[in-house]
């Protein structure tokens, strides 16, 4: 499994739009600095995906993700690719005994799918206003429901990492 976590906001995001020719495209945006935290894994050979939402990120609640994230699949090893990220590398934080981590280059996060799912994620949410922070968990919430397995393999099977276990 491939494992990322992303910062959701209430800050409008902006993108591209299509308009006709000379109207500017109108967006309500807001400049808010209240944020939810997603963490997921995901694998891009099942589909299997977990998350987890929580208000700010540091070593704790990773160890308890993977506390969690173990206890979901306890008779399976998994071995979760990571990132650098610096609370990633904490030294002291307990890790389950059936997760494996694995860490990828640093300062290359094009080699993790699970970015990808962030980047869908995010193009569905973009230049929406949510009302609330709740209003925007619950908008988030009904997305990853929809995402099925099949869109996650869509999503994160690179080449690079599944042929050679398809082989």
């Amino acid at each position: 499994m491939f494992q990322d976590e992303t910062r959701y906001g209430l800050m409008t995001g902006l993108k591209r739009t299509i308009t006709a020719k000379g109207i500017k495209a109108k967006v309500h945006y807001q400049h808010s600095y209240q944020y939810v935290w997603i963490w997921g894994s995901f694998s891009p050979l099942t589909g299997d995906a977990f998350y987890w939402e929580t208000p700010i990120v540091n070593n704790n609640i990773f160890e308890a993700y993977l506390k969690a994230l173990s206890q979901r699949t306890p008779n399976k090893y998994i071995i979760l690719v990571i990132d650098n990220a610096g609370f990633h590398a904490a030294k002291n934080i307990s890790i389950p005994t059936n997760i494996k981590l694995l860490r990828i280059p640093p300062y290359a996060p094009e080699l993790n799918p699970a970015e990808k799912v962030w980047q869908y994620m995010k193009s569905k949410v973009a230049m929406k206003f949510n009302e609330s922070i709740k209003h925007l968990q619950d908008r988030l919430t009904q997305l990853i429901k929809s995402m099925d397995k099949e869109l996650i393999i869509s999503i994160t099977a690179y080449d690079i990492y599944t042929k050679p276990l398809i082989e």
